[in-house]
């Protein structure tokens, strides 16, 4: 029974390493193939943000694409066709949020929906013991269990404007990396255990002061939903991270240090150079 047992633990051993090495090899050949030329069209005229990148990461971030377009599915509602374009111009600007890191490519991620205008969504809340189903008008979401919404719509223009603080794609996308973990608080997986005391402190502090000026509704770099929880902080401090990123780093320096370390970018530095 024993040996019977040892047996089958070593198949199930076997079976993901084995998994895992074609996965590599996979993503490797991806990783060296030739780019699309039409991809690369579509990447060029809907992500200007794309013209600010240093040639490397130009180079990067398509590679990304390839893979991530090969492992994630995409799924049209209400009657919307998947495009190319579609496909791209999503893959892109979430793999903005990998370059120059060691990629995962979302691996809890399976699918992406995506609805031709904002939509519908029923939240349940519950108060007193009483459930109330309410509809909320929506643009985009992250489901914990493999499925992103979007609406095109808000991903295009979100994309197009890439000074507003407000992209749709990075901020489900940041969510994505913080719930790698299995929960949505705020804290996504850090290089190294020493990182998180530094990043605690500095997110928590910044956090209670972007509250403090939502209920004062004072001005900010930052979007107040982002003091809706931490979840949604990290979120809105992506978006600003890669669209705002001198106001943020001249109002809120600890901060723009410590999404600049977890991200290995400098976004600030490409809107410098591009002038």
């Amino acid at each position: 029974m024993i040996n019977i047992l040892y047996l089958t633990i070593l198949l199930v051993i076997g079976f993901f390493l084995a998994k895992q090495i074609l996965r590599n090899r996979r993503r490797a050949a991806l990783w060296n193939a030739p780019f699309s030329e039409y991809w690369e069209i579509l990447v060029k005229q809907n992500i200007p943000v794309y013209h600010l990148l240093p040639d490397e990461l130009k180079a990067q971030l398509l590679s990304h694409i390839n893979i991530f377009l090969d492992e994630k599915r995409f799924e049209g509602c209400e009657g919307l066709e998947i495009t190319d374009e579609i496909r791209v111009t999503i893959a892109a600007q979430a793999c903005m949020l990998l370059l120059n890191r060691k990629p995962n490519y979302y691996p809890k991620l399976t699918s992406i929906l995506v609805y031709p205008s904002n939509y519908i969504a029923k939240r349940i809340e519950r108060k007193g013991g009483i459930e109330t189903v309410k509809e909320q008008a929506r643009s985009g979401e992250s489901w914990l269990h493999g499925t992103l919404v979007f609406s095109w719509d808000a991903v295009k223009h979100g994309a197009s404007d890439i000074k507003d603080g407000h992209n749709v794609v990075f901020h489900e996308f940041a969510h994505r990396l913080d719930q790698e973990d299995g929960r949505a608080d705020g804290a996504p997986i850090l290089e190294h255990r020493t990182k998180y005391a530094s990043w605690a402190r500095v997110l928590s502090d910044e956090y209670e002061k972007l509250q403090k000026k939502a209920r004062k509704r004072k001005r900010s770099v930052l979007r107040k939903y982002g003091a809706t929880n931490p979840a949604e902080f990290f979120a809105v401090l992506t978006e600003a991270f890669f669209e705002k990123p001198k106001q943020l780093k001249k109002k809120h320096p600890d901060l723009y240090e410590e999404i600049k370390d977890f991200y290995k970018v400098d976004p600030e530095e490409w809107y410098s150079n591009s002038r």
